[in-house]
Parts: structure tokens; C-alpha cells; sequence
């Protein structure tokens, strides 16, 4: 079996628990537009903001989508990153016992900036894949490919950490072991997806077994 030796992060829900958020946030801008889908925050998890903009608002003109586009990044600019429990420490161990550590985030490049320099983790990760590398968002695996490659990982040495069903999947799909966070969804719906699910990183003792 192949040892553990990367450790590939997701931002929302992971290191920050922002979810919330972006849950009001979103919902209010289905409700706006009168989308009519049902949970529409859940729907859109994972995604980046011009696969949303694009999939969902593509029918608006021009300007209403320029108009929604800079609501986003106005929303996220002003945004708070209360942290998941435990995952500071988590970091730590990581980083002491010579872990190469990545967060792989559907975010932008402008709010990644802001959110590390607020929890002062700017230097902190071996690679940061935001948005902006990627030409297909999660659920496709490239975002997590990417990250393995920026590192000379294998996927078989990677193990993700994730909350939302299109990363789970992204995760999986590039040959990695996936543990889910139930900081957004809840752990029935996880657990037959992943290989373990945690609510946060507060038992450190289980989490360094799922390393090994």
C-alpha cells in the first residue's frame, strides 16, 4: 500500500467555515432571479463562480450578468473565515512531520489572497490551485491532478479532504482517497461516498490514522 505523503486540502468548509454564507447569499440570489431550484446553494457547492454564472444566468443579458459577477466578488471581498475546528492544528502536525500540503479551492484568486493573509497561511501551503488554473471546475478531477503534478505526487501518496459532493467526486476521480467534512452536508449523505467522514479536525489522533 502506498504511504500517504500529501495532503490536498478544499478551502469552504474545510479550512474555513464559510459555507454558511455563502448559503444565504446564494439562495437570495436564486430567489432574486426567480431560478425556482430547490436548495440552490447545495446545487452550486464546489463550483466556481463563472461555471455558476454560466449555467445558471447564462439566459440574462450581458450586463446582468456583469452586474451579478461583481455582486460575487463583492460578497466574497467582505466575506469572514471563522476556521473548522481543529484544522489550524492539523496544519501544524502536517507541516512538522513533512507533509507537501495543497489547498485545491473552485475560488478565485483575489479572495484566496485575502482569506490566507487574514488567517496568516500565506507561506504555509506547498501549492494553492484556485479557479483560475482550471479549465474545467469540480466535479472534474483536474484541479486535483493539477495539484499532485505542482508537487510530483502520485495520486496513490494523496489523501483530499472535502465537504461538497462535486469535490468529493473530483477528489475520487483522480485516483485519490477522499475523506468527507460534514460541515456542510450531512454525514448520512457522506458516508457512502467517502472513505471516512469527520465533523471537524478536533480528534487528531483518528485523522493521523486515515495518514497511514
Amino acid at each position: 500500500m502506498t504511504k500517504i505523503s500529501t495532503v490536498l486540502f478544499d478551502f469552504d468548509g474545510v479550512i474555513a467555515d464559510t459555507e454558511p454564507q455563502y448559503d444565504i447569499h446564494i439562495e437570495d440570489l436564486g430567489e432574486r432571479y426567480n431560478l425556482g431550484i430547490e436548495n440552490f446553494a447545495l446545487q452550486v457547492k464546489g463550483t466556481t463562480s463563472p461555471d455558476i454564472l454560466k449555467k445558471y444566468f447564462s439566459h440574462l443579458p450581458g450586463e446582468e450578468q456583469t452586474k451579478i459577477a461583481k455582486e460575487l466578488e463583492d460578497f466574497e471581498l467582505n466575506m469572514d473565515f471563522p476556521l473548522v475546528d481543529g484544522v489550524m492544528d492539523f496544519i501544524r502536525y502536517l507541516k512538522d512531520n513533512n507533509y507537501k500540503t495543497g489547498i485545491v479551492t473552485s475560488s478565485q484568486d483575489f479572495k484566496m489572497k485575502r482569506a490566507l493573509d487574514i488567517l496568516q497561511l500565506s507561506d504555509t501551503f506547498d501549492v494553492v490551485v484556485t479557479a483560475a488554473r482550471i479549465t474545467e471546475g469540480k466535479p472534474n478531477p483536474m484541479c486535483y491532478k493539477l495539484a499532485a503534478q505542482d508537487l510530483n505526487s502520485s495520486p496513490a501518496e494523496c489523501i483530499v479532504f472535502e465537504d461538497s459532493l462535486h469535490g468529493i467526486r473530483a477528489g475520487q476521480d483522480a485516483g485519490m482517497k477522499v475523506i468527507g467534512l460534514s460541515t456542510t452536508i450531512p454525514r448520512e449523505v457522506l458516508v457512502e461516498r467517502t472513505e471516512n467522514v469527520i465533523p471537524d479536525f478536533t480528534d487528531m489522533q483518528q485523522i493521523i490514522k486515515y495518514l497511514n
